[in-house]
């Protein structure tokens, strides 16, 4: 008990800090240019950093993990990364005066193993290679996809919320949150076959891959089915991101939402298909989006793309519903991107984060990187937004970081 006592103190020092910056009149004034930049009506390009290598930012010590308890330790863990992340780093990140507490939701899914051969370099890094063995070979090895049972545990749903609020004390508004799925089947494809694998089978096997997917979009379907019916969606209010973007909107949620059930078309999903950067626009049409736009279709808004470089299939991209923000990666062409996407949809750059991984950090390179795209978006008129992402390393080089976000706020701002 003594213990627990210790932790609940450590944490909600920690909370009260959170609860005076998530007060500053700045988070509503955040939260108002990201409604503009998502109506298509920005004030200034938007920054924001995600996917962050935290286990190499810990030059004061102030990430230092000090609760015993596991679920203590988690909350800890998360009330100090924000404040770090707002001291050093903050970009155009919202802090909210609430902790979100995930459903206890289990999800089957495809009822699929993966099987794998893992490389780890560094053991601190979460960002690991792998190596996927094909287990989807042959017609019965699709019939054993299955379609996902989706369930809530209430009592430990009760439990979370019920620390939660012990712990927070109405230090932080507590709030249990469901689920806000993203639209995707080739990431965990990748996993089930092996990219190399599944790349091939597009060509030499097209018959037996429409079957496999129509398999995969089965059972993904159920999937959003049952959330939607069983109220286990995510609010619409407690959606402030998807995809390390901010998703503050005043489009959402649709008439006649009911927060106790929300639907699909109340809420932002966002698809990809990062493997289908080798593949032709045509094939990305036929193996991708002809069976993942019916699904886009029931979503309230829709952000598509990762690292993959859209910039020669633009003209099928913008025929996804809903479309709002396009991805627009380091390998894509910039010009060409913002020539398509112009003021219709919300040209979503991703910096080159490999510059933070240099033998040395230039600047002038990332400066120059940043201007160029605002200017190319500033000519056209395209929404802008910069969200730095996959970042695998900094060189233990926190510095590094705060001068990404420093060089980015400045050019944004002017």
């Amino acid at each position: 008990m003594d213990n627990l006592q210790k932790d609940k103190s450590i944490v909600q020092e920690l909370a009260k800090k959170v609860a005076e910056i998530a007060a500053l009149p700045v988070q509503e004034e955040k939260r108002g240019l990201w409604r503009g930049l998502n109506g298509l009506k920005p004030q200034r390009p938007m920054v924001m950093i995600d996917q962050i290598c935290w286990h190499e930012l810990n030059f004061d010590g102030s990430l230092d993990l000090l609760c015993e308890d596991k679920d203590c330790r988690s909350y800890e863990n998360r009330l100090r990364q924000l404040l770090f992340q707002w001291k050093h780093f903050p970009g155009d990140m919202v802090i909210e005066p609430c902790m979100l507490v995930p459903k206890a939701i289990h999800n089957t899914r495809y009822g699929l193993g993966i099987q794998e051969d893992v490389l780890v370099k560094d053991p601190d890094n979460s960002v690991i290679s792998h190596k996927y063995i094909n287990i989807l070979e042959n017609d019965e090895d699709i019939e054993k996809i299955t379609i996902p049972e989706i369930t809530l545990d209430e009592a430990e749903t009760n439990r979370r919320v019920d620390l939660a609020k012990e712990l927070f004390d109405d230090i932080l508004e507590v709030h249990p949150v469901g689920d806000a799925p993203m639209m995707q089947m080739w990431d965990p494809l990748s996993t089930l076959m092996g990219p190399e694998n599944a790349a091939l089978a597009l060509i030499d096997e097209p018959e037996f891959m429409h079957k496999l997917i129509k398999k995969m979009i089965t059972s993904l379907t159920s999937m959003i089915d049952q959330l939607e019916s069983n109220g286990l969606l995510c609010e619409t209010r407690f959606q402030s991101y998807i995809h390390c973007t901010g998703a503050y909107t005043d489009e959402l949620p649709a008439p006649g939402y009911d927060p106790e059930k929300p639907r699909c078309k109340d809420i932002w999903t966002a698809g990809l298909a990062q493997m289908f950067s080798m593949v032709s626009p045509k094939m990305h049409q036929e193996f991708e989006l002809d069976y993942m736009n019916p699904l886009f279709e029931r979503f309230g808004l829709v952000y598509y793309g990762c690292c993959d470089p859209l910039d020669t299939k633009m003209d099928i991209v913008k025929k996804i519903p809903n479309l709002r923000k396009v991805s627009v990666s380091p390998w894509a062409n910039p010009d060409r991107c913002a020539n398509e996407l112009g003021r219709d949809y919300v040209f979503s750059s991703k910096p080159n984060p490999s510059y933070l991984a240099a033998g040395s950090f230039d600047e002038t390179v990332v400066r120059n990187e940043l201007m160029n795209i605002k200017q190319i978006c500033d000519k056209t008129g395209s929404p802008l937004e910069l969200i730095l992402k996959d970042i695998s390393t900094i060189r233990y080089d926190p510095p590094r970081l705060f001068k990404w976000a420093e060089i980015a706020m400045e050019i944004v701002m002017n």
